[in-house]
């Protein structure tokens, strides 16, 4: 009975560590041609506020850039209307409660894979963290983290989700 106990504490105590360490997702440049070049890597940490994504990227355009969990952990190629879609197979914005709405990453009512914009300095790198209130580590495992070419607005107009645009880099969370 007592080695039971033990193992069951030492495996309660594993978990827990898991559970409460920062996740590192290394993050690439996409385009039509696939996955290119790690640019850099973004770190997961849970908070007792939510989630905070730290950025560590480089090699971006500087300016606003939409910033999501997108729903499927894969950065590769798909084909939409015969034409290449870079990080395609990451698919939409994680959305878990159907919303189908893009709003705040506060917003109760829009998809809970919406982040605060990302900054981009004039040198090319983001390193501002967000906080994204309503999301926790585990629940984003598996699947992918995007940077679009535009700002956001959160909003679906005047343009589609937000206005941001393509996609040009994509790291998928580790399970």
């Amino acid at each position: 009975m007592q080695g039971l106990r033990i193992t069951l504490f030492t495996g309660l105590l594993a978990v827990s560590a898991y559970a409460h360490a920062d996740v590192s997702v290394p993050v690439h440049a996409v385009s039509a041609d696939g996955v290119g070049p790690q640019i850099g890597s973004v770190t997961l940490a849970d908070s007792k506020y939510g989630l905070v994504v730290t950025p560590d990227l480089k090699n971006l355009p500087a300016g606003v850039h939409g910033f999501h969990v997108h729903e499927k952990g894969s950065c590769d190629v798909t084909q939409q209307d015969g034409k290449p879609v870079p990080a395609g197979a990451a698919g939409g914005h994680f959305d878990p409660d159907g919303t189908k709405k893009h709003s705040t990453p506060w917003d109760d009512g829009g998809h809970r894979g919406d982040l605060p914009a990302l900054y981009v300095g004039s040198d090319g790198t983001a390193t501002t963290p967000v906080l994204a209130p309503r999301l926790k580590a585990a629940e984003v495992a598996g699947r992918a983290i995007m940077v679009h070419a535009g700002g956001d607005n959160h909003s679906d107009h005047p343009k589609a989700l937000g206005g941001g645009g393509g996609r040009i880099a994509c790291g998928v969370i580790p399970q």
